[in-house]
């Protein structure tokens, strides 16, 4: 699938339109539904191919948040053959109880995935609970940057950010 293709797929797979509180508390005259296109495989596996893209040969692992990280993860890593893990948002209270689900090791180098970026919060969550656990962030790639806040806000915190599409990739006009 080209990126016209994927921008296709994604735009009438996913997008609504009506009144909508994002994660991020702001207030959002459209919904960009993750789960809608992340369920479709045609759109996953052009998504694992694109998020393949970015990892250079240092990057030794996958990383993605629960829950719409987790498919991203998935499908990159069956793109690159490199392990994946999955950031949880917070410990289970049974079982093993653990942040991360999957091997990461100190001195990874983790390509970190994520669905929608508004203000990066959720990501950013990610990367400190990768960071403190001794890896290191090559970049966090995201499929839509909503471009709201969350570049700066990533670039800020001293991570790499990169977006495979951007809002107005989709033919999203600003809202006022």
């Amino acid at each position: 699938m080209n990126r016209t293709e994927l921008i296709k797929r994604i735009k009438e797979t996913a997008y609504l339109e009506g009144d909508f509180i994002l994660r991020s508390g702001k207030r959002s005259k459209y919904y960009l539904d993750k789960y809608l296109f992340e369920t479709c495989p045609d759109i996953l596996r052009a998504l694992g191919k694109e998020f393949a893209k970015h990892v250079t040969g240092d990057v030794t692992l996958i990383a993605g948040a629960e829950l719409g990280g987790v498919a991203l993860a998935a499908a990159t890593a069956m793109q690159t053959g490199k392990s994946w893990i999955i950031v949880r948002q917070s410990r289970k209270d049974h079982g093993t109880g653990k942040l991360i689900e999957g091997v990461l090791k100190p001195g990874d180098v983790v390509l970190l995935v994520e669905d929608i970026a508004t203000t990066g919060g959720q990501v950013l969550e990610a990367a400190k609970v990768i960071t403190e656990a001794g890896a290191k962030i090559k970049k966090i790639v995201c499929v839509i940057d909503r471009r709201q806040g969350a570049a700066e806000n990533i670039t800020q915190a001293g991570y790499k950010f990169e977006a495979i599409l951007t809002k107005d990739d989709l033919g999203i006009k600003d809202e006022n």
